[in-house]
């Protein structure tokens, strides 16, 4: 249809999807803003909605771990797919239940998210436009190695441990965390000197990050996380190849077989 926007196509896909699953994840308008909201057969789709953006995959794994046999359909960008898929990779979510609504991101959201791939593997909604180059990464290779330690320094120092990025983080669900071990992340201070917090974070998001940024948008301290991330990704991919998200068969790098542990 010539004049169908994009939301009236969602609309007509997840309708149609609905005859074939239990319930479609999607957003729903609420407040002048967006939330989750589990779609059945024969609801009115009218206040589906595709903005604000929100992390999809932690209500996905939340539906799944509670009702197992859930036949769930889901509206999803590119990064909700690639947490998805490292998440199935690390057996939380069964991808076999799970069907994929792709929906590509504008021009104007690849550039707010700095997104190289701002587009699922298949594209249902939407049209997929050229990625961005992460402007921030640029700017930070130009910093001398004093200036680096610097920077970071800086932006450590202005956390208070909210806990707001493990939290938002489709790829955060070990159930004993290693940020809340008295051993490791001091308690009672908010800038120890040495920023343990964000440097264990940082170890665990290597090979992981999905790059969808929700860390950097919930941090209250605006803190560059997803810099982080994104340059502990690209050592990974130079060192062994592996690309967080690209491929459910494909290995992570960091995580032993079973019969290693």
């Amino acid at each position: 249809m010539a004049n169908e926007t994009v939301l009236d196509h969602l609309r007509r896909v997840v309708a149609d999807k609905l005859a074939e699953v239990d319930g479609v994840l999607a957003l729903r308008a609420d407040h002048g803003g967006a939330t989750p909201h589990l779609y059945r057969l024969g609801d009115d789709l009218g206040d589906l909605a595709l903005e604000p953006r929100y992390p999809m995959a932690l209500v996905c794994d939340m539906l799944v771990s509670s009702q197992p046999e859930l036949r769930l359909g889901v509206v999803v960008r590119g990064c909700d797919e690639w947490a998805l898929v490292e998440m199935a990779k690390r057996n939380q979510v069964n991808l076999e239940k799970i069907s994929l609504i792709g929906v590509a991101c504008s021009k104007e959201q690849a550039i707010a998210c700095r997104c190289a791939t701002p587009y699922p593997r298949q594209v249902m909604v939407g049209e997929a436009v050229e990625g961005v180059e992460d402007d921030r990464i640029k700017a930070y290779e130009s910093m001398s190695i004093e200036e680096r330690r610097e920077f970071w320094a800086h932006q450590f120092a202005k956390c208070y441990k909210c806990y707001g990025c493990r939290n938002i983080c489709p790829v955060c669900f070990c159930e004993a965390c290693a940020l809340e071990d008295a051993l490791w992340v001091e308690r009672g201070k908010l800038s120890p000197p040495f920023p343990s917090y964000h440097l264990i974070r940082a170890m665990h998001m290597v090979a992981r990050c999905v790059g969808c940024r929700q860390c950097e948008l919930t941090c209250p301290a605006d803190i560059p996380l997803t810099t982080l991330y994104s340059l502990l990704n690209r050592d990974a991919e130079e060192l062994f190849g592996y690309r967080a998200g690209r491929n459910v068969d494909e290995k992570p790098p960091l995580v032993l077989p079973l019969e290693e542990r």
